[in-house]
Protein backbone atom coordinates (compact mmCIF):
# COMPACT_ATOMS: atom_id res chain seq x y z
CA UNK A 1 0.00 0.00 0.00
CA UNK A 2 1.36 3.43 -0.53
CA UNK A 3 0.94 6.50 1.30
CA UNK A 4 -0.06 10.06 0.36
CA UNK A 5 3.66 10.65 0.07
CA UNK A 6 4.69 8.43 -2.57
CA UNK A 7 2.19 9.79 -4.46
CA UNK A 8 4.14 11.63 -7.63
CA UNK A 9 4.14 15.48 -7.23
CA UNK A 10 2.18 15.10 -3.89
CA UNK A 11 5.51 16.63 -1.35
CA UNK A 12 5.65 19.60 -3.77
CA UNK A 13 2.24 20.12 -3.34
CA UNK A 14 1.63 19.79 0.68
CA UNK A 15 5.12 21.83 0.58
CA UNK A 16 3.17 24.57 -1.53
CA UNK A 17 0.18 24.34 0.90
CA UNK A 18 1.93 25.20 3.51
CA UNK A 19 4.05 27.71 2.59
CA UNK A 20 0.93 29.21 0.87
CA UNK A 21 -0.56 29.18 4.68
CA UNK A 22 2.22 30.73 6.47
CA UNK A 23 2.44 33.54 3.67
CA UNK A 24 -0.91 34.16 3.94
CA UNK A 25 -0.78 34.08 8.11
CA UNK A 26 1.84 36.40 7.91
CA UNK A 27 0.02 38.90 5.46
CA UNK A 28 -3.04 38.64 7.82
CA UNK A 29 -0.73 39.08 10.71
CA UNK A 30 0.44 42.67 9.34
CA UNK A 31 -2.68 43.81 8.61
CA UNK A 32 -3.47 47.75 10.68
CA UNK A 33 -7.10 47.65 10.62
CA UNK A 34 -8.07 47.67 14.27
CA UNK A 35 -11.70 46.54 13.39
CA UNK A 36 -10.52 43.59 12.13
CA UNK A 37 -6.92 43.10 13.80
CA UNK A 38 -8.17 40.67 16.52
CA UNK A 39 -9.64 38.19 14.36
CA UNK A 40 -7.03 38.58 11.57
CA UNK A 41 -4.24 37.84 13.74
CA UNK A 42 -6.12 35.13 15.31
CA UNK A 43 -7.14 33.51 11.96
CA UNK A 44 -3.15 34.03 10.54
CA UNK A 45 -1.98 32.19 13.87
CA UNK A 46 -4.08 29.26 13.17
CA UNK A 47 -2.89 29.28 9.31
CA UNK A 48 0.54 29.17 10.87
CA UNK A 49 -0.12 26.29 13.12
CA UNK A 50 -1.43 24.41 10.31
CA UNK A 51 1.49 24.99 8.22
CA UNK A 52 3.93 24.65 10.79
CA UNK A 53 4.33 20.80 11.42
CA UNK A 54 5.10 20.18 7.69
CA UNK A 55 8.16 22.13 8.12
CA UNK A 56 8.90 20.87 11.10
CA UNK A 57 9.05 17.58 10.61
CA UNK A 58 10.01 18.06 6.79
CA UNK A 59 13.91 17.43 7.96
CA UNK A 60 14.13 13.26 8.45
CA UNK A 61 12.37 13.09 5.11
CA UNK A 62 14.27 15.17 3.50
CA UNK A 63 18.01 13.57 4.89
CA UNK A 64 16.21 10.52 3.73
CA UNK A 65 15.21 11.21 0.22
CA UNK A 66 18.71 12.94 -0.82
CA UNK A 67 21.11 11.59 1.41
CA UNK A 68 23.39 8.75 2.31
CA UNK A 69 23.62 6.54 5.35
CA UNK A 70 26.63 8.31 6.32
CA UNK A 71 24.98 11.95 5.72
CA UNK A 72 22.01 11.65 7.17
CA UNK A 73 21.98 12.53 10.98
CA UNK A 74 24.68 15.53 9.57
CA UNK A 75 21.01 16.35 6.81
CA UNK A 76 18.53 16.13 9.71
CA UNK A 77 20.35 18.06 11.95
CA UNK A 78 20.82 21.15 9.19
CA UNK A 79 17.47 21.05 8.47
CA UNK A 80 15.65 21.00 11.76
CA UNK A 81 17.91 23.29 13.08
CA UNK A 82 17.87 26.14 10.26
CA UNK A 83 14.09 27.03 11.66
CA UNK A 84 15.13 26.99 15.23
CA UNK A 85 17.41 30.04 14.16
CA UNK A 86 15.06 31.74 13.16
CA UNK A 87 13.57 31.84 16.81
CA UNK A 88 16.57 32.69 17.44
CA UNK A 89 16.55 35.75 15.42
CA UNK A 90 13.50 36.44 17.18
CA UNK A 91 14.22 36.59 20.08
CA UNK A 92 16.54 39.66 19.09
CA UNK A 93 14.36 41.35 16.64
CA UNK A 94 11.72 41.65 19.17
CA UNK A 95 13.26 43.42 21.98
CA UNK A 96 15.99 45.43 19.55
CA UNK A 97 13.44 46.61 17.06
CA UNK A 98 10.50 47.18 19.28
CA UNK A 99 11.66 48.48 22.93
CA UNK A 100 9.71 48.21 25.87
CA UNK A 101 8.09 51.86 26.65
CA UNK A 102 10.08 53.37 29.47
CA UNK A 103 11.97 50.07 29.86
CA UNK A 104 9.44 48.67 31.74
CA UNK A 105 5.77 47.95 31.19
CA UNK A 106 3.44 49.23 28.14
CA UNK A 107 0.79 50.18 30.92
CA UNK A 108 2.97 52.81 31.40
CA UNK A 109 3.52 54.17 28.08
CA UNK A 110 1.94 57.53 26.87
CA UNK A 111 -0.20 57.61 23.60
CA UNK A 112 2.82 58.95 21.36
CA UNK A 113 4.87 56.08 22.56
CA UNK A 114 2.21 53.72 22.10
CA UNK A 115 1.64 54.83 18.27
CA UNK A 116 5.20 54.85 17.55
CA UNK A 117 5.59 51.25 18.82
CA UNK A 118 3.09 50.11 16.76
CA UNK A 119 4.24 51.34 13.72
CA UNK A 120 7.60 49.23 14.51
CA UNK A 121 5.81 46.52 15.17
CA UNK A 122 4.12 46.56 11.88
CA UNK A 123 7.34 47.05 10.07
CA UNK A 124 8.44 44.32 11.93
CA UNK A 125 5.26 41.95 10.67
CA UNK A 126 5.26 43.40 6.97
CA UNK A 127 9.85 42.47 6.47
CA UNK A 128 8.54 38.45 7.78
CA UNK A 129 5.58 39.16 5.38
CA UNK A 130 8.36 40.17 2.63
CA UNK A 131 10.86 37.51 3.79
CA UNK A 132 7.79 34.35 3.52
CA UNK A 133 6.36 35.99 0.07
CA UNK A 134 10.16 35.32 -1.23
CA UNK A 135 10.31 31.90 0.30
CA UNK A 136 7.04 30.83 -1.09
CA UNK A 137 8.21 32.33 -5.04
CA UNK A 138 11.55 30.65 -5.10
CA UNK A 139 9.36 27.13 -3.88
CA UNK A 140 7.00 27.82 -6.81
CA UNK A 141 10.11 28.56 -9.15
CA UNK A 142 11.56 25.12 -8.21
CA UNK A 143 11.09 21.90 -5.98
CA UNK A 144 12.18 18.80 -7.11
CA UNK A 145 10.74 15.57 -5.35
CA UNK A 146 13.32 13.77 -5.26
CA UNK A 147 17.25 12.95 -6.79
CA UNK A 148 17.73 11.32 -9.93
CA UNK A 149 18.95 8.05 -8.40
CA UNK A 150 18.08 6.89 -4.39
CA UNK A 151 21.02 7.83 -2.10
CA UNK A 152 20.62 4.46 -0.44
CA UNK A 153 18.32 1.38 -0.48
CA UNK A 154 16.40 2.88 2.36
CA UNK A 155 15.04 5.60 0.18
CA UNK A 156 13.80 3.47 -2.57
CA UNK A 157 11.81 1.15 -0.08
CA UNK A 158 8.01 1.35 0.00
CA UNK A 159 6.50 2.98 3.11
CA UNK A 160 3.35 2.02 5.34
CA UNK A 161 0.03 3.04 4.38
CA UNK A 162 -1.32 6.08 6.84
CA UNK A 163 -3.88 3.50 8.38
CA UNK A 164 -1.04 0.58 9.06
CA UNK A 165 1.37 3.52 10.39
CA UNK A 166 -0.13 5.08 12.93
CA UNK A 167 -1.71 1.51 13.87
CA UNK A 168 2.18 0.43 13.97
CA UNK A 169 2.75 3.49 16.04
CA UNK A 170 0.11 3.37 18.85
CA UNK A 171 1.50 -0.32 19.42
CA UNK A 172 5.19 0.38 19.68
CA UNK A 173 5.45 0.94 23.47
CA UNK A 174 9.32 1.34 22.71
CA UNK A 175 8.05 4.46 20.40
CA UNK A 176 5.92 5.64 22.62
CA UNK A 177 8.24 5.19 25.57
CA UNK A 178 11.15 7.93 22.87
CA UNK A 179 8.50 9.56 21.81
CA UNK A 180 7.43 10.74 25.77
CA UNK A 181 10.46 11.29 26.13
CA UNK A 182 10.98 14.07 23.31
CA UNK A 183 7.70 15.52 24.08
CA UNK A 184 7.67 16.25 27.67
CA UNK A 185 10.43 17.90 27.89
CA UNK A 186 11.21 20.18 24.47
CA UNK A 187 7.32 21.22 25.07
CA UNK A 188 7.86 22.61 28.52
CA UNK A 189 10.92 24.15 26.99
CA UNK A 190 9.08 25.61 24.02
CA UNK A 191 6.70 26.97 26.74
CA UNK A 192 9.19 28.64 29.37
CA UNK A 193 11.33 29.84 26.58
CA UNK A 194 8.28 31.65 25.21
CA UNK A 195 7.57 33.99 28.30
CA UNK A 196 11.19 33.59 29.50
CA UNK A 197 11.27 37.26 29.86
CA UNK A 198 8.56 37.31 32.56
CA UNK A 199 10.41 34.39 34.22
CA UNK A 200 13.47 36.83 34.46
CA UNK A 201 11.80 39.86 35.40
CA UNK A 202 11.34 39.52 39.15
CA UNK A 203 15.34 39.02 39.03
CA UNK A 204 15.78 42.32 37.59
CA UNK A 205 16.56 41.07 33.95
CA UNK A 206 15.68 43.28 30.95
CA UNK A 207 14.02 41.67 28.21
CA UNK A 208 16.96 42.83 25.96
CA UNK A 209 18.68 40.54 27.96
CA UNK A 210 16.53 37.56 28.30
CA UNK A 211 16.87 38.09 24.28
CA UNK A 212 19.90 37.67 24.30
CA UNK A 213 20.13 34.61 26.38
CA UNK A 214 17.60 32.76 23.85
CA UNK A 215 19.44 33.47 21.16
CA UNK A 216 22.32 32.40 22.63
CA UNK A 217 20.65 29.58 23.79
CA UNK A 218 19.60 28.67 20.65
CA UNK A 219 22.41 29.08 18.45
CA UNK A 220 24.49 27.11 20.72
CA UNK A 221 22.00 24.07 20.66
CA UNK A 222 22.24 24.24 16.58
CA UNK A 223 25.63 24.35 16.41
CA UNK A 224 26.41 21.69 19.23
CA UNK A 225 23.21 19.54 17.13
CA UNK A 226 24.85 19.37 13.99
CA UNK A 227 28.39 18.67 15.16
CA UNK A 228 26.47 15.56 17.50
CA UNK A 229 24.84 14.35 14.52
CA UNK A 230 28.37 14.23 12.50
CA UNK A 231 29.33 12.42 15.23
CA UNK A 232 27.31 10.34 14.89
CA UNK A 233 27.13 9.45 11.12
CA UNK A 234 31.11 8.92 11.81
CA UNK A 235 30.01 6.34 14.71
CA UNK A 236 26.79 4.48 14.29
CA UNK A 237 24.69 3.08 16.68
CA UNK A 238 25.51 5.83 19.46
CA UNK A 239 22.15 8.01 19.60
CA UNK A 240 20.99 6.56 23.06
CA UNK A 241 24.74 7.11 24.83
CA UNK A 242 24.09 10.94 23.33
CA UNK A 243 21.01 11.62 24.41
CA UNK A 244 22.01 10.03 27.61
CA UNK A 245 24.71 12.81 27.88
CA UNK A 246 22.63 15.37 26.68
CA UNK A 247 19.96 14.78 28.97
CA UNK A 248 22.00 14.67 31.96
CA UNK A 249 23.46 18.30 30.91
CA UNK A 250 19.89 19.38 31.16
CA UNK A 251 18.42 18.36 34.15
CA UNK A 252 21.73 19.82 35.64
CA UNK A 253 21.39 22.79 34.22
CA UNK A 254 17.90 23.47 34.84
CA UNK A 255 18.26 22.55 38.43
CA UNK A 256 21.09 24.83 38.91
CA UNK A 257 18.83 27.71 36.83
CA UNK A 258 15.74 27.04 39.13
CA UNK A 259 18.40 27.00 42.43
CA UNK A 260 19.87 30.57 40.94
CA UNK A 261 16.00 31.76 40.83
CA UNK A 262 15.62 30.83 44.64
CA UNK A 263 18.35 32.80 45.74
CA UNK A 264 16.78 34.06 48.84
CA UNK A 265 16.52 30.52 50.00
CA UNK A 266 19.67 28.61 48.56
CA UNK A 267 21.79 31.59 48.84
CA UNK A 268 23.12 30.69 45.26
CA UNK A 269 24.80 33.91 43.84
CA UNK A 270 22.54 35.47 41.56
CA UNK A 271 24.41 37.40 38.52
CA UNK A 272 24.33 37.91 35.06
CA UNK A 273 26.68 35.61 34.63
CA UNK A 274 25.11 32.59 36.25
CA UNK A 275 21.92 33.36 34.79
CA UNK A 276 23.27 33.64 31.25
CA UNK A 277 24.96 30.12 32.00
CA UNK A 278 22.56 28.25 33.13
CA UNK A 279 19.66 29.33 30.54
CA UNK A 280 22.59 29.14 28.04
CA UNK A 281 24.05 25.71 28.84
CA UNK A 282 19.98 24.57 28.75
CA UNK A 283 19.05 25.57 25.62
CA UNK A 284 22.20 23.89 24.10
CA UNK A 285 21.28 20.56 25.66
CA UNK A 286 17.83 20.37 25.01
CA UNK A 287 17.47 22.15 21.32
CA UNK A 288 20.68 20.32 19.69
CA UNK A 289 19.13 16.91 20.93
CA UNK A 290 16.10 17.16 18.51
CA UNK A 291 18.06 16.05 15.54
CA UNK A 292 19.07 12.90 17.35
CA UNK A 293 15.59 12.42 18.59
CA UNK A 294 14.46 12.16 14.87
CA UNK A 295 17.16 10.05 13.68
CA UNK A 296 16.02 7.58 16.41
CA UNK A 297 12.37 7.68 15.77
CA UNK A 298 13.07 7.14 12.21
CA UNK A 299 15.41 3.99 13.11
CA UNK A 300 12.71 3.02 15.72
CA UNK A 301 9.75 2.04 13.70
CA UNK A 302 10.87 2.32 9.88
CA UNK A 303 8.89 1.45 7.69
CA UNK A 304 6.61 3.95 9.01
CA UNK A 305 6.92 7.20 6.87
CA UNK A 306 9.15 10.10 8.44
CA UNK A 307 6.74 12.77 8.01
CA UNK A 308 4.07 10.34 10.08
CA UNK A 309 6.81 9.71 12.88
CA UNK A 310 8.18 12.90 13.53
CA UNK A 311 4.26 14.51 13.16
CA UNK A 312 2.69 12.53 15.61
CA UNK A 313 5.94 13.58 18.27
CA UNK A 314 5.46 16.94 17.32
CA UNK A 315 1.77 16.96 18.03
CA UNK A 316 2.48 15.36 21.68
CA UNK A 317 5.44 18.37 22.17
CA UNK A 318 2.60 20.97 21.32
CA UNK A 319 0.34 19.26 23.47
CA UNK A 320 2.23 18.95 26.55
CA UNK A 321 3.39 22.95 25.62
CA UNK A 322 -0.35 23.72 25.50
CA UNK A 323 -1.42 22.39 28.78
CA UNK A 324 1.76 24.19 30.48
CA UNK A 325 0.41 27.81 29.15
CA UNK A 326 -3.03 26.64 29.76
CA UNK A 327 -1.92 26.38 33.53
CA UNK A 328 0.01 29.38 33.20
CA UNK A 329 -3.47 31.76 32.39
CA UNK A 330 -4.53 30.68 36.37
CA UNK A 331 -1.11 31.15 37.43
CA UNK A 332 1.09 33.68 36.09
CA UNK A 333 1.85 35.68 39.29
CA UNK A 334 3.99 34.16 40.54
CA UNK A 335 6.07 31.44 38.11
CA UNK A 336 8.26 29.54 40.33
CA UNK A 337 6.56 26.44 40.05
CA UNK A 338 7.08 27.07 35.72
CA UNK A 339 10.98 26.83 36.57
CA UNK A 340 10.31 23.68 38.47
CA UNK A 341 8.93 21.80 35.83
CA UNK A 342 11.86 22.14 34.06
CA UNK A 343 13.89 20.05 35.84
CA UNK A 344 11.73 17.34 36.21
CA UNK A 345 10.52 17.20 32.76
CA UNK A 346 14.16 16.61 31.87
CA UNK A 347 14.96 13.88 34.96
CA UNK A 348 11.66 12.18 33.06
CA UNK A 349 13.24 12.49 30.04
CA UNK A 350 16.46 10.95 31.22
CA UNK A 351 14.93 7.85 32.76
CA UNK A 352 13.09 7.14 30.15
CA UNK A 353 15.87 7.07 27.32
CA UNK A 354 17.62 5.08 30.55
CA UNK A 355 15.22 2.38 29.50
CA UNK A 356 14.47 2.19 25.94
CA UNK A 357 16.57 -0.39 23.97
CA UNK A 358 16.91 1.21 20.73
CA UNK A 359 17.34 -0.76 17.30
CA UNK A 360 18.48 0.53 14.39
CA UNK A 361 16.29 -1.03 11.62
CA UNK A 362 16.41 1.28 8.95
CA UNK A 363 20.75 1.55 9.29
CA UNK A 364 20.66 -2.35 9.06
CA UNK A 365 18.25 -2.20 5.82
CA UNK A 366 21.01 -0.05 4.08
CA UNK A 367 24.26 -1.89 5.57
CA UNK A 368 23.11 -5.67 4.89
CA UNK A 369 21.58 -5.24 1.60
CA UNK A 370 24.61 -2.86 -0.02
CA UNK A 371 26.66 -5.61 1.08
Amino acid sequence: ENGFWSQPGSRSLLFWLTTSCIEISASTASQPSDFFNSRLIHGGQLLNGLAGPTVMNAAPFLSTTWFSADERATATAIASMLSYLGGACAFLVGPLVVPAPNGTSPLLASETSRTHIKDLIETVLYAEFGVVCLLFSATLAYFPPRPPLPPSVAAASQRLSYRRSFCRLLSNMRFLMIALAYAIPLGVFAGWSGVLDLILTPVHVSQVDAGWIGFWSIVGGCVVGIAMARFADFIRGMLKLILLLLFSGATLSSTWFTLTCLNSITHLPLTTVTLYASCILLGVFLNSSIPIFFELFVETVYPVPEGITCGVVTFLSNMFMGVLLFFLTFYHTELSWFNWCLPGSCLLSLLLILCFRESYDRLYLDVVVSV
